[in-house]
């Protein structure tokens, strides 16, 4: 069912699935996705958890309030888990949407119950990037393909710092070699943090859906012993 709820002075819409009973766990898109990215990966768990698959600002049917720093990107689903009335939840995040995670779980460690981080760089700054060329594409708030790109290319080095602040228990999925970001960079600042490379590019849970999830399976049940 797609939702709506107005959070952090904008409106983020979102699909819920799952029994309202069970166990929150959010799943948060990469750039210029939404919540539809996750088709296929939602039901899998919505078979045991309350799923929330939100639609980041900037992206797909929420607002595109014209500014975009991951700090306030994350406060936009602190204050979803608010309006929900949750404390905490699991998170899984892709590309941008595991940038947005981390940030939540560094600035608010208490509301991160598991963390999962697909494919998602440090935030150390950004090499070699082409610069952005704006398109017909649509979907998207070409604002935001621009202020993000500035945080990837020169990312605030508290963020960095933040990384080692970060206590929920967490999975870093690599994409392998075809890749072109080091997720194992991201797992080694992580206390504790766990590795596991799939060997799909960057867009793991597309790509290589069957060792995606049951990479998070084992993860979220205890199973995963890869150091």
């Amino acid at each position: 069912m797609i939702r709506e709820a107005h959070v952090n002075g904008i409106k983020l819409v979102y699909r819920e699935e799952g029994d309202p009973a069970t166990p929150p766990l959010l799943l948060i898109h990469g750039r210029t996705a939404n919540h539809n990215d996750w088709n296929g990966i939602t039901q899998h768990f919505a078979a045991r958890y309350h799923v929330l698959v939100p639609d980041l600002r900037g992206h797909g049917a929420s607002d595109y309030p014209g500014a975009y720093a991951l700090p306030d990107m994350a406060q936009d689903i602190a204050a979803l888990l608010d309006h929900l009335r949750m404390e905490r939840a699991t998170m899984i995040g892709h590309s941008l949407g595991g940038m947005v995670a981390y940030q939540l779980a560094m600035r608010h460690p208490g509301r991160v119950e598991r963390l999962v981080l697909e494919d998602v760089a440090p935030p150390l700054p950004f090499k070699n990037r082409p610069p952005i060329v704006e398109d017909g594409s649509t979907g998207f708030d070409w604002r935001m393909m621009h202020d993000t790109e500035r945080q990837f290319l020169d990312p605030d080095p508290g963020w960095l710092e933040g990384l080692a602040r970060i206590t929920a228990p967490t999975l870093v999925i690599s994409g392998g070699a075809a890749s072109p970001f080091d997720a194992a960079g991201t797992a080694a600042r992580i206390p504790g943090a766990r590795l596991v490379t799939i060997e799909a590019g960057h867009l793991v849970h597309a790509t290589a859906r069957r060792a995606f999830l049951r990479a998070v399976d084992d993860f979220v049940n205890d199973r995963l012993t890869t150091p």
